[in-house]
């Protein structure tokens, strides 16, 4: 016997104990299915599940749920990433609490001790995982740094060395003062910061009196300067470009230039080019051939080694001593004492209040510095273009097509990938240092020395390179690494390509473009057909999750209150492909009352006797409402089946809402309760085993949102044994006789019922007060429907009696049209009507003034430009909403003529 209520606490962890031992997740490369492969976007091994992680791991799990009871071969890759930076940070934070440090430590016991805590702590983002219900292929599960992936790591290295497509080269990167290393752009992010905008005079040379005026956020690089740049068609300057000015404080002639990259629009028109310090001077020193000497090390320290030989005094411009006493300070105090010699020489014009946008690691949470070192780089621009290639030809295909264009977009502009980095936990990379700084790339050591000996002609001694790889190098192998390669696996064979990726946008070119390349360069095929992209997770109000505005959710909170199925389908039911999600406490709690209906209408299923009938077979059934029931679930499963085809979560948590809450519980249960109170009849006997039917469908057809009620109500009923529906057959349409009429004559009562209270609910007719029902222009079928439905329609529309109505309509009437007839129900004598068309009249008004000041809102451009986007989309949501509040109780008001 059910318990009156669903205890998700108890079901959850025992029912995927059951199905990870029975090897429910499993796939089978000797299977007779066709394989469909989904790769999980390995998460940090040092990671917590949050928010981000819920939404995309549960469409994930839909989608693998969905597709195994197909009877597809599915395998969902399981994984986490060893996370470089993160990783290490976390470890080091531990040495430091034990009053010691990485470098203390050596290499090699730091190392141990990562692999300690690894061992120790690192599962917990996969225990999360199980919470969430999410079936992978666990045995199968890989880290970023085993051994197989290792080597592959190594493998693909050297092999594009040899091709090279990877070489080392100097150039400028995002450089991580705290970590010292160079750091990927999705470890920058952007802080909006007050600074200012100073304004600094450049004396031109052989014209006494004349200067050039620049605007810059960075003063303590201008002694790294090489060049002025102008814009060629900005007619200030044309007479400077080929002349030279004199840099303030260092006294160097520095030519000025024209180049496009200066915008005579911005500041005063004419820029500083710090080819060492800025991305965009570095490609403006690369086109006219300029010096790039550094003033800042790698502590974002000053230094004056590279510009000590240019220095000059120049009485009143530059001074060298006051250089060279800044060496050894720090960047900002650097640019203090700057500013503050500038204004002393008078070069200093003015200073502006400025805010903009200041670089910062993600993780460090300090200003990053654009440095120019020597590295290893990968050459991107050669993989990308057989990835673009493969999305343009279609096959790889994004869902929603429109990211194609942001792909394509970072694709063809895409610079050198810098991939080493500055760190010891990581993939050290495969190189090798002869005593004459000699290069030998080899898969290990004993290689690297053969390359060695036959290069000296002797045995030398190696030194190998410090640096590891950026983590997204290996995890731009992850589609295939995992499966086995380099060895030639069966897994590799079978499960390759795989058949869709699911990831935000947001990562789309770090990752998502980093596995195409890849995939393309050493398998020759792309790694995913689809790639599905979803939206972000915000708050309620479509503010994005920050610790800083106190809104971020746990999901492991909203399963311990709501249970692990109302999340899920709260976020199935909220992901549309590309859109964000609006998600809180409030729209989980709505969607738990869903699995409680379920659970309610099962109790009642069971109560009535109602239970799995050996050989029923549905096509056979004789009732006209067994035959709109079972119509009804073969057009809900087309439904479902099509949306989750289309990777469209929503629309099939949708088409599984409505059926299962209004068809199955709300109309086809309420009209059977006559037939099941009969007994032992026919009729009831088929009603029960249509119901039991029907139930089963909509457990199969819910599964892959709801995993746990639906298992345990598949148990409970006799189904199958408990933890067997994961892996039961997805609902396939039957036959049903004479299934237009059942469909028009059932959706007809239902259509009459419905109007009737929605009348009702408009005028506030109390529920317990029952009113006739007229119904005006009915014919001879109408009628008849009418006749034999009549018990059903007085108990569920409150009617006193149903006539048809042939003179006129009776004064104080409210009306509704259905089809060609006219429902009327007389309430002159049940509600105050005057005060009624008041309470209308006064909302309708309430709602439209409400309207038109959100429409003034947006209709002002100034709001609409200063708004956060979120903020303005919220007042356009409001607006639909009051503007379908009027139209509703417009509507209402014509009911009463």
């Amino acid at each position: 016997m059910l318990d009156k209520t669903f205890s998700p606490a108890e079901a959850e962890a025992r029912l995927y104990q059951i199905w990870e031992q029975s090897g429910a997740f499993a796939a089978d490369p000797d299977s007779s299915g066709a394989p469909f492969t989904v790769m999980i976007p390995p998460p940090n091994v040092t990671g917590s599940l949050h928010m981000g992680h819920a939404l995309t791991f549960t469409v994930q799990d839909a989608l693998i749920r969905f597709r195994r009871m197909q009877g597809r071969d599915a395998l969902w890759q399981p994984g986490t990433d060893h996370a470089g930076i993160a990783t290490q940070m976390v470890v080091e934070r531990l040495l430091g609490a034990e009053g010691t440090t990485r470098q203390q430590q050596g290499r090699e016991a730091f190392l141990q001790r990562v692999w300690q805590w690894k061992a120790e702590s690192g599962g917990q983002i996969t225990r999360q995982l199980r919470r969430l219900g999410a079936s992978l292929d666990w045995p199968r599960e890989r880290f970023t740094m085993d051994e197989g992936l290792s080597r592959a790591v190594r493998r693909v290295f050297v092999t594009m060395h040899a091709q090279g497509l990877i070489y080392r080269d100097r150039r400028l990167v995002n450089w991580d003062p705290k970590f010292q290393s160079a750091i990927s752009d999705l470890e920058v992010e952007s802080r909006e910061m007050d600074g200012s905008l100073w304004h600094i005079r450049y004396p031109i040379e052989g014209m006494a009196d004349r200067f050039i005026t620049v605007a810059t956020t960075r003063p303590e690089t201008l002694p790294g300067d090489v060049a002025v740049a102008v814009n060629p068609a900005d007619e200030r300057y044309q007479d400077l470009i080929g002349r030279h000015a004199i840099l303030p404080l260092v006294g160097r002639r520095i030519p000025i230039i024209g180049d496009e990259h200066s915008d005579p629009e911005k500041g005063t028109g004419a820029v500083k080019i710090t080819p060492a310090h800025d991305f965009n001077d570095f490609a403006v020193g690369q086109r006219h051939g300029l010096p790039m000497p550094s003033i800042l090390d790698r502590q974002a320290a000053f230094i004056v080694d590279e510009i000590e030989l240019d220095f000059a005094e120049v009485p009143g411009i530059a001074d060298p001593d006051f250089l060279r006493n800044l060496a050894g300070q720090d960047r900002f105090a650097a640019r203090a004492a700057i500013v503050a010699e500038l204004d002393r020489l008078g070069l200093l014009v003015t200073t502006e209040r400025h805010r903009n946008q200041v670089p910062h690691g993600d993780r460090s949470g300090v200003p990053i510095e654009p440095l120019l070192t020597t590295q290893w780089f990968c050459d991107a621009a050669t993989l990308a273009k057989p990835a673009i290639e493969a999305v343009e030809q279609g096959r790889t295909v994004f869902v929603p097509r429109q990211w194609e264009n942001t792909f394509f977009a970072w694709l063809r502009e895409i610079e050198p990938w810098c991939i080493s980095r500055q760190l010891w936990w990581g993939h050290r990379i495969p190189a090798w240092y002869g005593p004459d700084g000699a290069v030998f790339v080899a898969e290990d050591q004993a290689g690297a020395d053969a390359a060695a000996l036959a290069h000296y002609g002797e045995a030398q001694p190696l030194t190998q390179d410090e640096d590891v790889l950026d983590t997204w190098f290996s995890s731009g192998l992850w589609p295939f690494s995992t499966l086995g390669w380099p060895d030639e696996t069966p897994e590799l064979a079978r499960y390759y390509p795989t058949d869709v990726l699911v990831t935000a946008f947001d990562i789309i070119f770090f990752w998502v473009a980093r596995m195409m390349m890849m995939g393309l360069h050493v398998m020759g095929e792309v790694p995913f057909r689809t790639v599905y992209i979803h939206g972000l997770v915000r708050d309620e109000r479509g503010q994005k999750m920050s610790k800083s505005k106190g809104n971020v959710i746990d999901p492991l909170d909203l399963i311990d209150q709501f249970g692990t199925d109302a999340l899920r389908f709260t976020i199935c039911a909220l992901t549309g492909p590309g859109r964000d999600v609006k998600l809180g406490p409030a729209a989980v709690e709505n969607y738990r009352s869903f699995v409680t209906k379920l659970w309610n209408a099962a109790r009642f299923c069971e109560m009535n006797a109602v239970k799995p009938v050996q050989g029923f077979d549905p096509a056979a059934v004789r009732l006209p409402l067994s035959r709109w029931i079972i119509d009804a679930a073969n057009r809900a499963g087309a439904e479902a089946t099509g949306a989750l085809d289309a990777y469209r979560l929503d629309d099939y948590a949708a088409a599984c809402y409505r059926f299962t809450w209004n068809s199955f519980c709300d109309w086809f249960l309420e009209f059977a309760k006559p037939i099941l109170a009969q007994g032992d009849t026919e009729d009831a006997a088929e009603v029960r085993a249509v119901a039991a039917y029907v139930l089963g469908t909509i457990l199969r057809l819910l599964h892959p949102a709801m995993p746990y009620v639906t298992e345990v109500l598949w148990g409970e009923f006799g189904f199958g044994a408990e933890g067997t529906l994961i892996r039961a057959p997805w609902p396939e349409a039957v036959a049903v006789a004479e299934a237009e009429a059942a469909r028009a004559e059932l959706d007809w009562v239902v259509a009459l019922i419905g109007e009737v209270r929605a009348v009702r609910s408009e005028m506030r007719v109390p529920p317990s007060v029952l009113a006739p029902i007229l119904l005006r222009d009915a014919d001879a079928e109408a009628l008849g429907r009418v006749a034999r439905w009549i018990d059903a329609i007085r108990r569920l529309a409150r009617a006193s009696e149903v006539s048809p109505l042939a003179g006129e309509v009776p004064k104080g009437s409210a009306q509704a049209v259905l089809g060609g007839i006219t429902i009327v129900l007389p309430l002159a004598e049940l509600i105050d009507l005057t005060a009624e068309r008041a309470r209308l009249t006064r909302d309708r008004a309430k709602a439209l003034d409400e309207a038109a000041k959100v429409s003034a809102k947006l209709g002002n451009e100034s709001f609409v430009a200063r708004a956060k986007p979120e903020v303005v989309q919220e007042n356009r949501d409001r607006l639909a909403a009051f503007e379908a509040e009027a139209e509703r109780l417009a509507a209402a008001l014509a009911r009463l003529g």
